[in-house]
C-alpha cells in the first residue's frame, strides 16, 4: 500500500516535470539525503555500543540439520528423533511378516536389533523404555456407569505414564475373533511388540486395575536377567498347585524372541486352538481350586510353569516384594489409613511438603522412600499399593463375584481412583477431602513456616 504522502508526492498538480538530467538532483533532494546519512552515521555509532536485539525467527530445522552429529538428538529436549524412518529396508518391508498370532513371528531380537542401528536416537535409554498397553470390550457398557468408570480407570492410567514417561496404547478391538474375554490380551500385546520395537518392556494393565501410587516406578535393574514379570508365589505354584497362584491381569513382558515363542504357546491353550475344551479339563484336573470349566490365560500360564519348570521358572520372576498388582478387598479399607501416614511423614519433613512440578515427581518418590522402611509391603501395610485390582468386579458389564455386592465394587472403585486422583491433582494445587466424593474438591494450602522454607 503507497503511504499517504507519497501518493500525494506522485499526483499533485503542483508537481513541476523534471527538465534537468536524472543524475542531477535537485536541492532539496540534496538536504533530504544528507539528513539520511547523518542519521545512518548516529545509528552506527550507537549500535556499536548498544548490542542490538535478535529479532530472526525460532529455528524450526530439525535437530540433525542444526548439528554435526545427526544422531545426537539429545540436547533438542526431545531425545529421540521422530521425523526420521530411512529407507533401509527393516522388518517392516518384509511381505512375510504379520501381526496375527496364526503367523509366529521369528529372529525377533535380530530384526529389532536391525531397526534401532536405522533408527539410533532410540538407542539412548531402550533398556528402560515402557509402553503401557490395556483395553476394554469394543461396545457399551450394560452397566450404566461401566463407561464412566471405564473412563476414569483409563485417566489414571494416562496420569501414570504422563508422569514417568511411558507411552501407552488403549485397545477396544478384538484383534482376533477368537480371542475374546481375558485371551484378548495377547494378540494385542504381540502387536504391540511390533509396533513398538524401540520399546524393551510391554507392560500389560487391565482394565479394571488402578495405579494407587502415582509415585512408584518399576524396578527394572531387579528384572535385568528375567523376560517376565507377574505377581506371583512359587510356593502356590508348585506346592499348592493354586490357580490363583499368580495373577495374569498385570504383567511385564520383555521385546524378545523369548515372549514372542511364549506368547505363541501360551496363546495355543486359547479359544483360537481346536484343543481348546481339552486345555481346559487338563487345567481343572491340575488346579483343584480352579472352580469353571473353561481354559484360561491365567490357568495356563501356571500350568506351563509347573510343567515346564526348568524352561519358564528361571525367565519369570514372580514378584511378591510390593503389590505389582493387589485385590481390591484387602486394600481399599486402608487407604485412609494410609493417607494419614503420609500426610503426619510430609509434616515432619518439608522438602516433601514442597510444591514442584510435576515432570520431576520421581525425585520426591526417592526422597520419600527413605521414610518408608518400616511401613513394609503387602497385606496389612501402610505403604501406598502401586496397583490395586478389582478382580471379579467387572465393571463393565456389571457381572460381579458374588462373594460381595455389586456396590461394594463401584464404591470401592470410586475410592481408589480417588486416592490415586488426590496424588496428581496436588501438583495442581486442588485435593479431595473425601474420597467417596468424587466431585468435591478444595485448595491445597502452602504451608511452610515463614522462617522454615522447603530444605
Amino acid at each position: 500500500m503507497v503511504s499517504p504522502e507519497l501518493s500525494h508526492f506522485q499526483s499533485s498538480p503542483m508537481a513541476k516535470p523534471r527538465n534537468r538530467p536524472f543524475w542531477c538532483l535537485s536541492d532539496g533532494f540534496l538536504y533530504f539525503g544528507g539528513a539520511c546519512l547523518a542519521l545512518l552515521l548516529v545509528w552506527s555509532f550507537w549500535s556499536f555500543f548498544t548490542p542490538i536485539p535478535n529479532f530472526e525467527p525460532t529455528m524450526t530445522e530439525p535437530p540433525s540439520k542444526l548439528r554435526k552429529n545427526p544422531v545426537d538428538c539429545m540436547e533438542s529436549g526431545f531425545g529421540v528423533n521422530l521425523k526420521s524412518d530411512p529407507k533401509d529396508p527393516t522388518f517392516y518391508d518384509d511381505p512375510e511378516m504379520s501381526y496375527s498370532l496364526e503367523k509366529p513371528v521369528k529372529d525377533w531380537d535380530e530384526k529389532r536389533k536391525e531397526w534401532l542401528k536405522h533408527h539410533p536416537s532410540f538407542a539412548a535409554g531402550a533398556r528402560e523404555r515402557i509402553v503401557l498397553v490395556t483395553g476394554s470390550q469394543p461396545k457399551p457398557c450394560k452397566n450404566p456407569i461401566g463407561d464412566h468408570l471405564l473412563l476414569r480407570f483409563f485417566k489414571n492410567k494416562v496420569d501414570y505414564c504422563r508422569i514417568h514417561g511411558y507411552d501407552i496404547f488403549y485397545n477396544n478391538l478384538l484383534l482376533h475373533p477368537k480371542m475374546n474375554s481375558y485371551w484378548a490380551k495377547l494378540p494385542v500385546v504381540k502387536a504391540a511388540m511390533l509396533a513398538h520395537p524401540e520399546a524393551e518392556w510391554i507392560w500389560w494393565v487391565d482394565s479394571d486395575a488402578a495405579f494407587t501410587d502415582m509415585e512408584f516406578k518399576l524396578p527394572l535393574e531387579r528384572y535385568k536377567n528375567h523376560n517376565m514379570v507377574v505377581h506371583g508365589w512359587p510356593k502356590l505354584i508348585y506346592q499348592s498347585k493354586s490357580w490363583t497362584s499368580l495373577n495374569a491381569g498385570v504383567f511385564l513382558i520383555r521385546n524378545c524372541q523369548w515372549s514372542m515363542d511364549l506368547i505363541n504357546t501360551w496363546s495355543s491353550m486359547g479359544p483360537m486352538s481346536e484343543d481348546y475344551v481339552k486345555w481346559g479339563q487338563i487345567q481343572r484336573s491340575t488346579f483343584k481350586d480352579k472352580l469353571f470349566p473353561e481354559s484360561d490365560d491365567q490357568s495356563a500360564l501356571i500350568y506351563l510353569l509347573y510343567k515346564e519348570k526348568e524352561k519358564y521358572y528361571d525367565h519369570i520372576y514372580l514378584e511378591g516384594e510390593f503389590y505389582l498388582e493387589g485385590y481390591w478387598v484387602e486394600i481399599v479399607g486402608g487407604y485412609e489409613n494410609t493417607k494419614e501416614r503420609y500426610l503426619e511423614i510430609e509434616r515432619g519433613v518439608p522438602k516433601l511438603r514442597r510444591r514442584h512440578a510435576e515432570k520431576v515427581s520421581e525425585q520426591y518418590a526417592a526422597f520419600r522412600e527413605e521414610f518408608l522402611k518400616e511401613a513394609g509391603n503387602g497385606k496389612g501395610s501402610w505403604r501406598r499399593p502401586l496397583i490395586t485390582h478389582f478382580t471379579g468386579c467387572q465393571p463393565c458389564s456389571g457381572d460381579h463375584n458374588q462373594m460381595y455386592a455389586g456396590e461394594t465394587c463401584w464404591n470401592g472403585m470410586v475410592k481408589a481412583l480417588n486416592f490415586a486422583d488426590n496424588q496428581v491433582l496436588r501438583k495442581y494445587g486442588f485435593v479431595r477431602p473425601d474420597l467417596r466424593d468424587s466431585s468435591t474438591v478444595t485448595e491445597v494450602p502452602y504451608d511452610y513456616p515463614a522462617d522454615e522454607g522447603p530444605w
